[in-house]
């Protein structure tokens, strides 16, 4: 019998940077943590990292370390353990593995970075509800578990347009942190410090979304599963030089890739876009997957995140408050459609694909009718997965296979008609 030859996963050079920087944070995080010779403040993904950054913290996103759980599928083994105290399984997986893994004493990053044995104990949680209300529930089990301060920031939700008076609250918010910081850091916070931080973040910013665009084109240089790895720097490294240089790097590896005509998928015959979470415990196994069916995911709301053009150096408190208030998250249904469309248009996506996650219902759009209503008045047909972001006992492996097969299948039979264009 001969052996069935799995789909070629082209490797970007890039990678190889980017495992050095994000080893070089890690390790020094757990010098931070171990020798004292820094405050450590946990942080959510999208929460303030560059007032703490100008205030002397080393920063550590819990958020990242949930994924890790999920990638090394190590979830299934801690969730219960959060369950047993009290911690529902269908709230944030991500809270219940990470929560977990604490009481069971055990990390991924111990594996991943010999000499590392732990998290990095924090002087201070910092979070912003702006993705969920669980971070705040997360963040406050770990200031009572180890006795230290947590503070953060309200965000407002669901709305289409972001008005002066939702930056106004946010920005009061933010502007409340500070006192707690400054006593818990010993040092009053330097603004020209924060501005210099707030502009490396947007020129971070900037340039992985010039990395994300280069997808636009045909073949796509990178795929979504990419995307779910490269945006490490993105997320626990925003405000420093070592991120933007090394997406300057990326995207001119990109840019090569273009000229050369080098695609991320082999014979791509089919652009989709995914709507959602990644299946952390499946990305090569879905990577592979599409990649069998020359079909390539070449864009999602999930890797645009962590754009934030709103940043702006000379107004940074404010600017911060309009940036983490403007994520596509915290919008509106009518907003979130919008917004879809123009991405639809703008990669020339053939099918979508909506990642119902089980236990993050706010980052999954299934449930209020936008599959069918964009189905509708695009043309373009979508797919429901079931899952979720690290509990592999919400996924059914063959059933996903199966449905994406036959979804395929349905979207090679549309290419033999002429669709109508996207409106966007």
């Amino acid at each position: 019998m001969t052996e069935e030859k799995k789909p070629l996963r082209k490797k970007i050079h890039a990678t190889e940077q980017m495992n050095k920087i994000m080893s070089d944070y890690f390790y020094a995080l757990d010098k931070a943590a171990t020798t004292g010779s820094q405050k450590v403040a946990w942080c959510t993904s999208v929460g303030p990292v560059e007032l703490l950054r100008a205030m002397g913290f080393a920063v550590y996103f819990p958020e990242n370390h949930g994924a890790m759980l999920g990638a090394t599928r190590m979830s299934n083994d801690m969730i219960p353990t959060a369950n047993a105290i009290g911690y529902s399984p269908d709230i944030c997986s991500y809270l219940t593995s990470d929560i977990g893994a604490y009481l069971k004493g055990i990390t991924p990053l111990s594996k991943a970075y010999p000499g590392i044995k732990s998290v990095p104990k924090p002087d201070i949680l910092v979070y912003n509800t702006n993705q969920c209300r669980d971070v705040q529930d997360w963040f406050a089990w770990y200031s009572r578990k180890l006795s230290v301060p947590c503070i953060g920031v309200t965000s407002p939700k669901n709305m289409h347009e972001v008005s002066d008076a939702h930056i106004d609250d946010v920005t009061s918010q933010i502007e409340a942190l500070i006192p707690t910081l400054e006593s818990i850091a010993g040092q009053k916070l330097d603004m020209l410090r924060l501005r210099e931080i707030v502009s490396l973040s947007r020129q971070c910013t900037e340039v992985w979304s010039e990395v994300l665009a280069t997808s636009t084109t045909s073949p796509a240089p990178m795929s979504f599963f990419d995307s779910t790895i490269l945006m490490g720097p993105a997320v626990v490294l925003r405000g420093t030089v070592e991120a933007v240089d090394f997406y300057r790097v990326l995207l001119a590896e990109m840019k090569e890739r273009i000229a050369a005509g080098v695609g991320a998928v082999e014979n791509e015959s089919l652009r989709l876009f995914w709507e959602g979470l990644p299946v952390w415990g499946r990305l090569r196994q879905h990577s592979e997957l599409f990649a069998g069916l020359n079909a390539n995911i070449v864009a999602s709301t999930y890797g645009s995140s962590w754009v934030f053009p709103d940043l702006d150096e000379n107004d940074p408190i404010r600017s911060m408050a309009k940036a983490y208030t403007n994520l596509y998250i915290v919008r509106s249904d009518s907003y979130k459609e919008l917004h879809l469309k123009k991405f639809l248009a703008e990669f020339r996506v053939d099918g979508i694909i909506f990642h119902d996650s089980k236990t993050c219902p706010h980052n999954a759009n299934t449930h209020y009718g936008i599959p069918q209503r964009l189905e509708s008045e695009t043309g373009i047909p979508a797919l429901a997965l079931s899952g979720d972001v690290t509990d592999l006992r919400c996924i059914s492996d063959e059933q996903t296979k199966t449905n994406i097969e036959a979804f395929i299948e349905q979207l090679e039979e549309e290419k033999l008609y002429v669709r109508r264009p996207v409106r966007a």
